[in-house]
């Protein structure tokens, strides 16, 4: 569950929900070597032990899972620094965030309730992932710890605990400076004044696809894993990220009328299992205007710089991709976003500017 005030909760039951970070309960085992030949207890002088029993088999599901969530908490641990600290720059779509997520193992479709119960979730809200610079963090909410009340009331548990508690936590978010959470940790309750953070409220997906791609509908950000394969650092994964974050803000889905189509996309991508036909073509979406692609790269790139992320080599990793996945990859990023050569003038004028900021130590914005 992304604890925000608006939340999207339809499809839960459908899809898996590899958008939030799982904590994983791992554990390895080694086997004593076998005795052989004429080696026993009256040779040796020491008796001989029964091999350990080995570690119970990881399941398809479990493995599948497991790597889905490792690339989500990379992509949500790069994105957290975007968010939080470029509310001003998010314009209206900035809101104030309690900053972790939770979830049950009723979280993922039925095919993936076991895999999620062997790796540490139960029928009770757990936390799931806490953003790096939140109110959250402050005050020490932690990874692992149950939901137990908010504001006094109980937490909802079960199946439909998520949803219920999201209608819970959207009218509270007004008019306060924190929320009160009582969690459960090592087996005794306490309780946490939580600040809210004010936040840049896009919700930030994993694309189950190898497509090098990635996707912005306005209120959404899909980075593919494709893509997260393909960038060579956390730097490079925040421009790819911060560049969609500006195309929500500065309302370009909408302009291209590109809403609907794009947010069927992305709800097709965040699927455990997406459909590729649409991905053998262009899936209905249209490439954006050179100058719209040049005013979103000169937002990412001050994005990106406020985040604390280095902005040098932005102009090298475009060309790059743009080399590699050039346009005539009907699924690729360059065919979505052609105008390399003109984005790269801006881009370059951008970073000039960054820096001069930078090292003058005045504010960076745009």
């Amino acid at each position: 569950m992304r604890l925000t005030r608006h939340s999207r909760w339809q499809g839960v039951k459908r899809y898996a929900a590899v958008t939030l970070p799982v904590l994983f309960l791992a554990a390895c085992a080694t086997q004593e070597p076998t005795t052989s030949g004429t080696q026993n207890a009256a040779s040796t002088g020491k008796p001989i032990l029964a091999p350990k029993p080995a570690a119970p088999a990881v399941t398809p599901q479990q493995a599948e899972l497991k790597s889905l969530v490792a690339l989500q908490d990379r992509l949500y641990d790069v994105a957290a620094p975007l968010l939080v600290n470029n509310a001003v720059l998010c314009r209206n779509n900035a809101r104030n965030l309690l900053g972790f997520t939770a979830k049950t193992k009723f979280s993922y479709t039925a095919e993936f309730i076991d895999a999620a119960t062997s790796l540490g979730l139960t029928d009770q809200l757990q936390v799931t992932g806490v953003l790096t610079g939140s109110g959250a963090a402050k005050v020490g909410l932690q990874r692992g710890d149950l939901l137990v009340a908010i504001q006094d009331k109980p937490v909802p548990t079960g199946a439909d605990a998520e949803r219920q508690t999201a209608l819970m936590l959207g009218p509270l978010v007004n008019g306060r400076s924190n929320i009160k959470v009582t969690i459960a940790r090592n087996g005794s309750n306490q309780t946490l004044n939580v600040p809210l953070t004010r936040a840049c409220a896009f919700g930030i997906e994993l694309g189950n696809t190898d497509n090098v791609i990635s996707y912005a509908d306005g209120r959404r950000v899909l980075i593919s894993a494709g893509m997260m394969k393909f960038v060579r650092s956390d730097d490079e994964l925040a421009y790819v990220i911060a560049k969609e974050m500006a195309h929500n803000t500065l309302t370009h889905p909408a302009r291209q009328r590109l809403t609907a189509t794009l947010s069927g996309v992305i709800d097709n991508l965040v699927r455990l299992r997406p459909d590729n036909a649409p991905l053998s073509g262009a899936a209905g979406v249209k490439p954006y205007p050179q100058q719209l692609d040049a005013a979103a790269d000169k937002l990412a790139l001050y994005m990106v710089a406020r985040a604390g992320y280095k902005v040098d080599d932005a102009s090298a990793f475009w060309q790059r991709l743009a080399t590699q996945y050039p346009a005539t990859v009907l699924n690729g990023y360059t065919a979505i976003h052609p105008a390399t050569t003109y984005r790269i003038a801006a881009i370059e004028q951008a970073v000039s500017d960054i820096q001069a900021k930078q090292a003058s130590g005045s504010t960076v914005l745009p």
